[in-house]
């Protein structure tokens, strides 16, 4: 009985969420043993066309090129999982969206008509049919060997939906916004990291993007009556997630004064 293909891309991204891939270190092993590793070239020269039964696709559509690959990938996928910020959200890449593409194109490269680019930096969703979605900034090893798993038996992904504050009450984790004063994201942000950074006296930055029905209009409500400045609740919002619809819409009110 022939094994499934497994597919594992890149696009604009730094390759921290394909690492991840190969942190799984044993388990990646016993599955390298049930799954035909076809395309995946951060661990192996060799490439097969496809088409593969799933697809991990890392990093965001940046180029035209990108956009052309994706949907070719696409159409010979049968289940695509997009992984990381960068292909969930855009990435922190996708703050060149708010600015003057040519403009900063000018000034930052010394031939800009060499950089063969489009304005935006946008998420895989924005271009194909995504079929699950695994975020974080970089994603969680333990959660992608589970939606990898769930992908392979033709099962649903089993996530959490719930924000970073869960974590800390299960992590006996003091909460930095309450104790410290901290503006801390973990309200509005999705489970999945194991609270890193607040277990540590820091505040969640949202790498793993919006939980479930976040209310990030409230927090930053909160964070203002703190005192915190609308310059820094903007480039809160404004991050790695920031072009989620969740968190942009929200950041375009307060730069517009609207919020």
């Amino acid at each position: 009985m022939a094994r499934p293909t497994l597919g594992v891309f890149k696009f604009a991204s730094c390759d921290g969420c394909q690492l991840q891939i190969l942190n799984l270190e044993d388990e990646l092993l016993a599955l390298a043993e049930r799954v035909e590793i076809a395309h995946f070239l951060e661990a192996t020269s060799r490439s097969a066309e496809g088409p593969w039964d799933v697809a991990l696709v890392e990093g965001s559509i940046a180029t035209a090129r990108d956009a052309e690959r994706i949907r070719h990938i696409r159409e010979r996928t049968g289940t695509l999982i997009s992984i990381g910020a960068c292909a969930t959200s855009g990435g922190i890449q996708a703050l060149r969206n708010l600015a003057d593409f040519p403009a900063w194109k000018a000034q930052v490269y010394p031939h800009p008509d060499w950089v063969d680019a489009l304005a935006t930096s946008t998420p895989i969703s924005a271009h194909v049919r995504v079929d699950h979605e695994l975020q974080g900034c970089p994603i969680s090893r333990e959660q992608l060997l589970r939606v990898l798993v769930r992908a392979l038996l033709g099962t649903q992904p089993d996530l959490p939906v719930a924000s970073v504050c869960l974590e800390c009450k299960r992590r006996g984790a003091v909460c930095v916004a309450v104790a410290r004063g901290i503006p801390c994201l973990g309200p509005v942000t999705r489970a999945g990291c194991g609270a890193i950074c607040p277990a540590l006296g820091r505040d969640c930055y949202g790498c793993f993007g919006p939980a479930a029905d976040p209310n990030p209009t409230s927090l930053m409500r909160h964070f203002e009556a703190a005192g915190l400045s609308r310059g820094d609740a903007l480039r809160r919002l404004r991050h790695i997630n920031g072009w989620r619809r969740e968190l942009r819409e929200l950041a375009d009110r307060l730069e517009a004064g609207d919020g």
